[in-house]
């Protein structure tokens, strides 16, 4: 479904370094997901994501400073 599921939170990345990555690998023309594209604030992410990332053939997972702060990071 997807070549490439590239992940980031935060607001400390957002419109950075993950949308020029974004708009790089879909100007190579590789199928990519951007797990913030879909996805409505409240929603259960763990079941919006899971066949996304199962589908996909690789992960891009960016890394910042308060990627752990992130509602999805936390248990319910």
């Amino acid at each position: 479904m997807y070549d490439i599921f590239l992940s980031f939170r935060g607001l400390d990345t957002h419109k950075k370094f993950p949308d020029h990555l974004y708009k790089s690998l879909k100007r190579e023309e590789f199928q990519t997901f951007r797990d913030d594209d879909n996805i409505e604030k409240g929603e259960n992410i763990k079941y919006k994501l899971q066949k996304p990332i199962w589908n996909s053939r690789m992960s891009i997972i960016v890394l910042s400073k308060n990627y752990a702060n992130s509602t999805a990071c936390r248990p319910v």
